[in-house]
């Protein structure tokens, strides 16, 4: 009998609902109340130091050593009162986690010899943790262990309770090399916030609106993810250390119903849901949305609209908190993309939009003209960005993980097109079939918009507009929702890509506008020219139908739309001389953190399917075909047994088919693992990164399909006694 299984299952079959205490208060009562949020600023700083830190937070401004020193001793004594003992640097290195080094803030006094607690502006400002050990793609060499974290004021510290009853203060910050390049996710994503800020600020001061002085990205991130029970997760190997199954029959009821879908959530798995929205909710996070997914054990969770930086690092925390709290519950997080084979993956849907400080989101149409140009202008910017920039979007989102999911039955094809719905594409096959500018130049006041068809753009397209979920990028109604990012991806870095390409075509838009304007043209007549003509020149991105069907695939070849279905090929994109010049020019990477980051990600996704092969090469030999091997002799046992006693071969006939095919199913099980070893041997030997990613991408991870295949029959076969891994049906439905 399969122990460790059986063991497992009662487990996890006798859990009772974890008892969470729900605060008495009303949600708005405990919102944000570990957080060094604005309110707590201003009831324990001067006013000096208040303005100095909210000035700093709004336009990044330096803040000197006083204020430092004033914002310090007021978080350390609100720390403190809240039970930390100690602080850390929080930041988000290349690993694809986050990281944190806890110092007490507990001292001694040297002149005394008594104990203190101390936290100067210096420690919160600036840290200094070991770099050579985080990814760094050549930028740093391992002697060269110096780096630096920095704190960045305009994402709210806050405290983390801890399983010990004790808490620590956590500081977002940046993370950068002793020689300033940047070694996480969030200091590119804060040099693209201000990049779109600026030229965005700059298009809609001088064309639309001269009292908007800041535009700020904001994201809303739709976060799916699976959930099984502890006992059923340690008793599989590959989830533990690879983070998904890489065998596994699909069960006879998997998906086909689709009765999962927003259906009753379980008491225990709402038990877990509600524990981690009350913590996150206290950490300033505004979920709002849960719900069953597609998939058995398959949810999600879903905040409203921050700003992209505070989304950005919520999600991360999120993430972490929520795998922190399933420990309580006796539960598994999995943010694996494609965890299961045979149902749906998950990803991390980034809904994405331009809002200004005075309250206007610049992807939401309105019911007036001169508001709707406003609103055409950045939706056909957003358009033309996506079209001239699509591979690095799709470069932006590329993993191992995603490569499982991406082009699968429920998520978006490695093909980036843009959906716009059946309004707003007829909105630009009108624009682009409108006439010449010439015609209109005599036109006065409204009757222009209404001559040029701005009118017709209804208030509420939010209602009009469908929800294509075979598209990686599809406007929603007030905003663009990036659904091909990956469930377990930091958002950082595709938002980072996506605020870079925007913000340059809303500069190259404003210098042809310029340029138009130059020549006496009416200001609302040059927008729409050069907006007619984006319409055209980015036609070929534009898709309403199935992502999913083989003819888009032969009409996107058609387009000469790209389709880079591994991962290597779809990172050396940040590699093309016009990515690197995009980049720099703007100082969002310098050329060496371009090269760094793409040797980080083909490093990441060696390491990645290298696991993955031992892993599968581990189960196969150790847990699958030594359990065959006994099977079949209880089954060669059996049928010697019935010669013996004079049966007639008819009747055990089939048990001799059954020994037959356990013989072939355990010997391309072995054979194909030591071919697979073989492979991984050869790719480990070429020295060149590239070819040694494109070598595991291909002929490692080649096999794994093939093994998978002769283990899944045998699963089939074997008695269900001796069968030593948790089943899908086990690891899905059992709740």
């Amino acid at each position: 009998m399969a122990i460790t299984r059986f063991k497992a299952l009662e487990l996890a079959q006798s859990r009772a609902t974890a008892v969470v205490k729900i605060p008495t208060e009303k949600v708005s009562d405990y919102y944000g109340n570990m957080t060094f949020n604005d309110e707590v600023m201003r009831s324990l700083l001067s006013p000096e130091a208040y303005l100095k830190i909210t000035t700093a937070i709004n336009t990044g401004s330096k803040i000197d050593r006083d204020a430092a020193d004033e914002v310090a001793a007021a978080m350390k004594s609100w720390a403190i009162s809240k039970g930390a003992t100690h602080y850390t640097h929080w930041f988000q290195p290349l690993t694809g986690t986050t990281a944190e080094k806890h110092d007490s803030f507990f001292d001694i006094d040297l002149s005394t010899g008594k104990a203190v607690e101390k936290f100067k502006g210096s420690a919160l400002v600036q840290q200094e943790p070991d770099a050579s050990s985080f990814p760094n793609g050549g930028i740093r060499s391992t002697f060269e262990a110096r780096g630096y974290t920095g704190w960045d004021p305009s994402s709210p510290a806050f405290i983390m309770e801890n399983a010990a009853g004790t808490a620590t203060l956590c500081i977002p910050s940046v993370f950068v090399s002793y020689t300033g390049e940047a070694l996480d996710y969030k200091t590119p994503l804060l040099k693209s916030i201000e990049l779109i800020d600026k030229a965005a600020t700059a298009v809609v001061k001088e064309y639309f609106n001269r009292d908007v002085t800041k535009v700020v990205p904001t994201v809303g991130i739709e976060q799916e993810y699976f959930l099984i029970d502890e006992a059923l997760y340690n008793a599989r190997p590959d989830l533990m250390m690879a983070g998904r199954t890489v065998f596994g029959h699909a069960p006879a009821k998997g998906q086909q119903l689709e009765d999962h879908y927003f259906g009753s959530i379980p008491t225990r798995v709402n038990a877990f849901m509600v524990d981690f929205e009350i913590e996150a909710l206290k950490l300033g996070m505004p979920v709002r949305t849960r719900h069953n997914e597609v998939a058995p054990a398959q949810f999600e969770v879903a905040p409203t609209f921050e700003e992209a930086n505070l989304a950005c690092d919520h999600n991360a925390l999120l993430m972490d908190l929520m795998s922190k709290v399933a420990v309580k519950h006796k539960l598994k997080v999995l943010f694996h993309e494609k965890p299961f084979a045979g149902i749906n993956g998950s990803g991390k849907h980034n809904n994405w939009a331009l809002g200004t400080d005075t309250g206007v989101n610049l992807l939401g149409p309105s019911s007036k003209p001169k508001e709707n140009l406003r609103f055409l202008t950045f939706f056909v910017n957003v358009v033309k960005a996506v079209h001239d920039n699509a591979d690095l979007l799709r470069a932006s989102i590329a993993s191992s993980g995603n490569e499982h999911r991406l082009g699968a039955n429920e998520a978006p094809p490695a093909i980036v097109s843009v959906f716009l719905g059946s309004t707003m594409n007829n909105v630009l096959d009108d624009l682009e079939n409108m006439k010449d500018i010439e015609e209109f130049q005599l036109e006065k006041g409204d009757n222009v918009y209404l001559k040029l068809g701005i009118n017709k753009i209804p208030s509420l397209i939010l209602d009009n507009t469908d929800r294509n979920r075979t598209s990686p990028f599809a406007f929603t109604g007030n905003k663009f929702e990036f659904r091909a990012v990956g469930s377990s991806a930091n958002s950082a870095a595709p938002m980072t890509i996506l605020n870079t390409i925007v913000a340059n075509q809303l500069i190259l838009f404003r210098k042809e506008v310029d340029s138009i304007l130059e020549k006496g043209v009416k200001k609302e007549l040059a927008i729409m020219d050069v907006l007619k003509r984006y319409a055209k020149e980015s036609k070929k991105i534009r898709f309403e139908g199935n992502g999913y069907s083989d003819e888009w695939v032969e009409e996107a070849a058609k387009r000469g739309l790209s389709n880079m279905k591994t991962t290597p090929e779809a990172l050396l994109v940040y590699t093309r001389p016009e990515s690197i010049e995009l980049f720099t020019k703007y100082g969002i990477y310098s050329k060496e953190e371009m090269h760094a980051r793409y040797e980080i990600e083909l490093e990441n996704y060696i390491k990645k399917i290298q696991i993955e092969s031992r892993v599968v090469g581990d189960m196969a030999i150790n847990h699958i075909v030594s359990t065959s091997l006994k099977y079949q002799t209880q089954l060669v046992e059996n049928v010697k047994g019935q010669k013996e006693i004079g049966i007639d071969p008819q009747y055990y006939a089939p048990t001799v088919e059954m020994i037959k095919k356990i013989s072939e199913y355990t010997s391309k099980v072995v054979l194909l693992q030591n071919d697979m070893t073989e492979a991984r041997k050869e790719a480990n030997n070429v020295e060149n990164i590239e070819e040694r990613a494109f070598l595991y991408g291909s002929k490692v991870k080649g096999f794994f399909e093939e093994i998978r295949y002769a283990v899944d029959k045998l699963e089939l076969i074997i008695d269900d006694d001796e069968w030593p891994l948790p089943k899908y049906r086990e690891l899905l439905m059992i709740k």
